[in-house]
C-alpha cells in the first residue's frame, strides 16, 4: 500500500495524461510478478563482503562501499556508493591487482543487461553515483526514513533524502491510529 501510494499509478504529478494511461495500461496487462515490481521495486546490494543480496527499499541501504541495482520495471538504476565511484574514477578496475573490484563493478552491469534483454518494453538504464544528479532516480523510490528533519540517526557513508514525504514507519503509525479509532 505504501509503495502503491508513491507509484506513478497514483501520483500523477510530472506525468502527462498519456504517460499515466500508458503506465496503468501496462500494469493491467503484465503478469503478477512484473506488476509487483512496478508497484514495489526490487533493490539488490553488491559489496565486497557478500554475494549480491536483496536490500531494503530504504535510504539506510545506501552505503559508500556498495553498489545498488534498482529494478522498477520502467527503469533500471545502477547506483555506485561514494567510495566505489571514487575508486572507479581513479581507474582501479583497470589495474591487475584490483581484479575483485573490476568484477564488483561488472556484476550489477551484467545483471542490469540481462533484465533489459528480457523485458519489453525496454526499461531505461540509469548509471549514477552517490550525490550525483542522476541519483534522484533511486532516491525517489526509497523509503525516506532519514530526511533533513530527522537526520541525527544516520550511519556514516549513508544518505538522507530531502523530502517532506512520510516514511514507512510514520505511514504505518498513522494507519494504526486510524484502525484503532474506528
Amino acid at each position: 500500500m505504501f509503495n502503491l501510494r508513491r507509484s506513478q499509478f497514483v501520483q500523477v504529478f510530472n506525468n502527462s495524461p498519456d504517460e499515466t494511461a500508458y503506465f496503468r495500461m501496462l500494469l493491467n496487462r503484465e503478469n503478477i510478478t512484473n506488476a509487483a515490481v512496478m508497484i514495489q521495486p526490487s533493490l539488490i546490494s553488491y559489496s565486497f563482503n557478500s554475494l549480491p543480496q536483496p536490500a531494503l527499499l530504504d535510504v539506510a541501504s545506501i552505503s559508500a562501499d556498495r553498489i545498488l541495482l534498482l529494478d522498477s520495471y520502467f527503469s533500471i538504476v545502477v547506483f555506485h556508493g561514494m567510495t566505489i565511484a571514487q575508486w572507479r574514477n581513479m581507474g582501479y578496475q583497470n589495474q591487475p591487482e584490483h581484479q575483485a573490484f573490476a568484477e564488483l563493478l561488472q556484476a550489477p552491469q551484467a545483471d542490469a543487461q540481462m533484465i533489459i534483454e528480457e523485458r519489453f518494453p525496454v526499461p531505461r538504464l540509469v548509471v549514477c553515483d552517490q550525490h550525483g544528479s542522476q541519483a534522484r532516480f533511486l532516491l525517489a523510490k526509497l523509503n525516506p526514513s532519514a530526511t533533513y528533519n530527522n537526520s541525527s540517526d544516520i550511519a556514516a557513508g549513508s544518505d538522507i533524502i530531502f523530502t517532506d514525504d512520510v516514511s514507512l514507519q510514520v505511514f504505518f503509525e498513522h494507519l494504526q491510529r486510524l484502525a484503532v479509532q474506528s
